[in-house]
């Protein structure tokens, strides 16, 4: 089969995957939700799931009587700006955002008009997404995790559980808007007789060549940044971890159930479900200028006992006593 021919027939084939849904939710009047991802569906799976469950528990079943259109960039944020002018063509009733500011911000640019719904974002207002948390005006509204800002903490409780550490290296995305900000806490909280290494990457090449670079400058343990692109790359991350034997922190609970040492962050089931009660608020006829951006109230704190095994690590009772412990 020709390159051509093959291109065609997929294109079909997206098509007929589309269309029944859409003619279907356009025959019987179904609200549609256009759902923008930056990461990949098997990563965000359960973050799906509670955003179904957020829209189940206010009304909305999809199939019955809302349609979702998913939209994945798969970690490629240079993606989104399409998939979110694909979302406005379609004429979606309300777009959904998931995976941070890349997503809400090409939501955003794609259209004045149709409600967006955001989840993950740090900073709003700094994103030049709201106006206010309270009054967020336009057709913005969403939840934020607050994560980047919850960084200098995760290195506390990484020095507590690795107290023999004394280099502690910090893995971030230099293109994202956050970064710098978030070093120079991360810098200002670092106790003393610890050095800190910024280890950057933005890419699955780049990552694999901060882990490689962590043997030679001594790193003993590392805090992973909150960033969408390290989302989508979860298990890469895990391995690497386990691979150079270096414990590491991360933001996400999902790290620590894919192996992961430990997590503290944001409950992000608890955002996405929230996520779907705003979303089905906008169904009802709400205006998102009139709902306010909510922040992160409930916050995950995991070990895997396994892994700490693996790593010869003991946990202190300090931390035991306070962990949502995963065997």
């Amino acid at each position: 089969m020709s390159p051509r021919r093959r291109e065609v027939l997929i294109f079909v084939g997206g098509i007929t995957a589309w269309w029944p849904r859409t003619v279907h939710a356009l025959q019987t009047g179904m609200p549609v939700i256009g759902f923008l991802g930056s990461g990949s569906p098997v990563a965000y799976g359960p973050f799906v799931a509670a955003f179904r469950q957020g829209l189940s528990d206010s009304g909305f079943i999809e199939g019955k009587n809302v349609t979702i259109e998913f939209r994945w960039a798969g970690g490629r944020f240079d993606r989104l700006p399409a998939l979110a002018a694909d979302l406005v063509e379609r004429e979606v009733d309300v777009i959904v955002t998931s995976g941070g500011t890349p997503s809400a911000r090409a939501a955003k640019d794609a259209t004045a008009k149709i409600p967006i719904v955001f989840s993950g974002v740090t900073d709003p207002i700094g994103a030049d997404l709201v106006a206010t948390l309270a009054q967020p005006g336009g057709n913005l509204t969403g939840l934020s995790d607050i994560s980047s800002q919850l960084t200098p903490k995760r290195l506390e409780l990484l020095v507590e559980l690795v107290p023999q550490a004394k280099v502690i290296g910090l893995l971030v995305n230099p293109n994202s808007a956050v970064s710098a900000p978030m070093i120079r806490d991360v810098q200002a909280a670092v106790p003393e007789g610890i050095k800190l290494e910024i280890l950057n990457a933005s890419s699955d090449s780049e990552i694999d060549t901060a882990f490689s670079l962590i043997p030679e400058l001594g790193v003993g343990a590392v805090v992973v940044a909150s960033d969408p692109f390290y989302s989508s790359r979860r298990d890469q991350l895990v391995a690497l971890s386990l691979s150079y034997s270096v414990p590491a922190i991360y933001s996400l609970r999902e790290f620590v159930l894919a192996g992961g040492l430990i997590n503290y962050g944001a409950s992000v089931t608890g955002t996405y479900r929230q996520q779907g009660i705003y979303t089905a608020k906008i169904l009802n006829g709400a205006k998102p200028a009139d709902l306010p951006v909510l922040q992160a109230t409930a916050f995950d704190l995991a070990i895997n006992l396994k892994t700490a095994s693996a790593l010869g690590i003991t946990v202190p009772q300090s931390l035991l006593a306070r962990a949502e412990l995963i065997e």
